[in-house]
């Protein structure tokens, strides 16, 4: 009396074995958007703002920062297991696929929303 695995735990599951995929996305994109961070304001702010600096000590700051927005992502990550169960009652793989993958790219993709306020920030202050 086999009986098929009912769709709340194999979502459950499904969305459990992809956390540390999410996790190792998360850490790679602040690494990268980190060193983009730095090169631009090095290149387009520094040279405008003598009170900039990149030190030691702010680069620890932003590091503890990020993890605490790691943290803060992981729980966000249960609004997709929350929404694959309300509304995707059928269990459709490609509903789960599709909803993890724009949950996953929405996320890696925030820490470059820093580098990016760098180069406006360079083109609506200093480069007049």
């Amino acid at each position: 009396m086999n009986q098929a695995p009912q769709p709340n735990f194999e979502s459950s599951a499904w969305w459990s074995k992809r956390r540390l995929k999410y996790n190792k996305g998360l850490v790679i994109a602040g690494i990268v958007a980190f060193f983009l961070y730095v090169i631009l304001a090095s290149l387009l702010i520094e040279p405008y703002d003598r009170d900039f600096e990149i030190t030691l000590f702010t680069t620890a700051f932003q590091g503890f920062g990020y993890l605490i927005m790691i943290g803060i992502a992981n729980l966000f990550y249960f609004l997709g297991p929350f929404i694959d169960k309300q509304f995707n009652k059928e269990g459709n793989e490609l509903f789960r696929s599709r909803l993890y993958n724009l949950g996953y790219c929405f996320s890696v993709s925030l820490p470059f929303l820093i580098p990016v306020i760098i180069v406006i920030q360079y083109f609506t202050i200093y480069a007049k």
